[in-house]
């Protein structure tokens, strides 16, 4: 089973607790040999998911949105970035150069074009700009892939 991730980056406190709890039991419902997970290895739920599927013995694929993607993460990440990027079976590729929402939203077409189900770590809001979380989400519902939110009740983003 090829499942994807996308969701919102710069979430602290108890939902990231909440999400990465979510996150590691929706790993633990697959069989880990059949188990891959897909993502764009961004900060936060994007690298939150590889390594709960890792933690089980699953397998990760990476899709690289951008040639200078990495160059717009935050500089703290970057050892988290290297390092499932160097764990993943296989690398996918938009072809794009610079690091815009446009080849973010490349990458996350690519993205769920490959997998057979999404977790979204989503508020439900509309996205803050072009290939954000609900852009994703609204692609994935209009190709037919399945998506499952992830996000705690009753909280808001700031």
């Amino acid at each position: 089973m090829r499942v994807g991730i996308t969701g919102h980056r710069g979430l602290g406190g108890d939902v990231a607790a909440f999400v990465r709890k979510e996150l590691a039991d929706v790993a633990a419902t697959y069989d880990p040999a059949e188990l891959v997970a897909v993502s764009c290895i961004a900060d936060g739920p994007d690298t939150w998911w590889p390594d709960a599927v890792l933690a089980r013995r699953g397998r990760i694929e990476v899709v690289i949105p951008a040639e200078r993607y990495r160059a717009g993460l935050p500089d703290a990440h970057y050892a988290d970035y290297d390092r499932l990027l160097a764990a993943a079976t296989d690398t996918h590729y938009t072809g794009i150069t610079d690091s815009t929402e446009q080849a973010h939203m490349a990458g996350s077409e690519i993205l769920v074009g490959l997998v057979d189900e999404l977790l979204a770590v989503w508020d439900g809001q509309p996205a803050r700009g072009y290939g954000g979380t609900a852009d994703v989400v609204a692609y994935a519902e209009r190709v037919g892939v399945p998506v499952r939110v992830i996000w705690p009740d009753g909280v808001t983003r700031d």
